[in-house]
């Protein structure tokens, strides 16, 4: 392949983010190149206008003096705005901020820092191998910690007990049942169902058993209803709100609107650099340019360079645009009515409709988000195998399981629907499709079965 090919493809498979990241790049590194600033040298000399016709730094600083006797203008950089912004602790700042603050001896500091730093997103110290008997995990934990700060056993196991009384409580825990324990005790728990639950039928409560619970406890069931609504209030994860991920926010590449009876598609140009050929660098290579003939094949070397990375942005963007439309064409239905008139489409259709190379299109419909009147969509969304209905016609997968997630949300909580069932109940709207198809699709949408959604209590 070509460079100039192999550019363009490498393009079409940038999401905005690395595009935007790459053509900066490019701005540093290619002297040829350069942001088009016309838009903002004309911006520039309008609010200049502006601030010719009005004074306004004049007038805020009377203004102030007169209402307030302060003096605007001897502001200092302490108390500007960016002064004042903050960002939310990590977990490790916040525990070590307790730890400074809290009766603690030089030892169990040291101690502290260390259980601190190795405790993880959801606030457990694992440190130890997990070998299945938890009295021998605990004490390799206590062991890792004693070789690694040099101290004494009491020691760690006395810094242990005091961080997991920081906030938020059961921080520290080496188990889930530990963590627990230690938040029932804290809120003034003493019902010996819920500690003997907690400390022996974890197991039964993950899985919702509560006739076991209630056979080996020899308790009637609403006793064990009470106990587990107690239990399941709790937090497993004392450090998930601390957690360290932030959230990502989607820009889409493509708007998507209705204006009348037809849908309008707008690339997303706001945030990218505009991109031109320096008139400068133009000019060492004219005929009348000055220069070596080695500064004339360097700047040559960059031009095309240039050239071809301005054609494939634009090419990129052509081609974006395309597979939008096609994808308007074929999913109509979607973007009239919602999800559940969802088509079934495959890359194939839309290629062959564009006229292009289905590798084309799935590298144009990676990482490329489309804002639409029902939500932002990753263009891959739109691409689905279908089911035969009764009738003949085909619906796509995506629109049977948001049918699936509907008759789930619409159900009986104390008498949730089987894979069997829901089955039927699709089979009666005319899609045929089995059991395990309807089980394939709920473990997709993250539903349990119908005994993970059953609620006794």
């Amino acid at each position: 392949m070509s460079p100039q090919l192999q550019l363009a493809i490498k393009l079409l498979q940038l999401s905005r983010l690395e595009l935007v990241e790459m053509m900066r790049q490019e701005l540093e590194t290619n002297p040829v190149l350069e942001e088009d600033g016309i838009a903002d040298e004309a911006e520039a000399v309008s609010s200049a206008r502006e601030e010719k016709e009005i004074d306004w730094e004049a007038y805020l600083e009377n203004c102030y003096e007169r209402s307030s006797g302060i003096n605007f203008t001897n502001e200092s950089e302490e108390s500007s705005l960016e002064a004042t912004l903050t960002k939310k602790p990590t977990l490790v700042e916040y525990l070590t901020w307790q730890l400074h603050l809290s009766p603690f001896t030089q030892e169990e500091i040291k101690v502290g820092e260390f259980i601190i730093g190795n405790i993880d997103e959801d606030g457990y110290l694992r440190i130890g191998e997990e070998n299945g008997n938890e009295e021998l995990y605990l004490r390799s934990i206590t062991e890792e910690v004693v070789n690694a700060t040099g101290t004494g056993v009491e020691v760690v196991e006395s810094a242990i007990k005091k961080i997991q009384q920081f906030d938020p409580v059961g921080v520290g825990s080496r188990t889930l049942k530990e963590c627990l324990l230690i938040q029932a005790e804290l809120l003034g728990c003493k019902d010996p169902v819920i500690e003997e639950i907690i400390r022996s039928h974890l197991n039964n409560l993950e899985k919702k058993n509560y006739k076991a619970i209630a056979s080996a406890l020899k308790i009637p069931m609403d006793r064990v209803g009470e106990a587990v609504k107690f239990i399941t209030g709790l937090c497993p994860r004392p450090g998930s709100a601390y957690g360290q991920s932030e959230t990502i926010t989607v820009i889409p590449d493509i708007y998507i609107q209705k204006v009348g009876e037809e849908y309008v598609i707008l690339l997303n140009e706001s945030g990218l650099p505009r991109l031109r050929i320096s008139p400068y660098y133009r000019a060492l290579i004219s005929r009348n340019g000055k220069g070596t003939d080695a500064t004339k094949t360097y700047v040559q070397d960059k031009l095309r360079s240039a050239k071809w990375l301005i054609q494939s942005i634009q090419q990129r963007q052509r081609t974006i645009y395309k597979v939008a439309q096609s994808i308007v064409k074929f999913q109509r239905g979607f973007f009239d009515y919602g999800v559940c008139y969802m088509k079934p489409l495959i890359l194939r259709d839309v290629a062959e409709d564009i006229g292009m190379h289905e590798s084309t299109v799935s590298r144009v419909t990676t990482n490329k988000y489309v804002h639409t009147p029902h939500g932002i969509f990753e263009l891959k969304y739109f691409f689905s195998g279908g089911v035969n209905m009764s009738d003949g016609t085909e619906v796509a997968a995506t629109s049977i399981m948001e049918k699936l997630k509907s008759i789930c949300g619409m159900e009986d909580a104390g008498r949730p629907l089987s894979d069997q069932k829901i089955a039927e109940l699709l089979r009666e709207s005319g899609i045929n499709i089995a059991r395990r198809t309807v089980a394939k699709y709920r473990e997709t949408l993250g539903i349990l079965s119908a005994s993970g959604r059953k609620k006794i209590f």
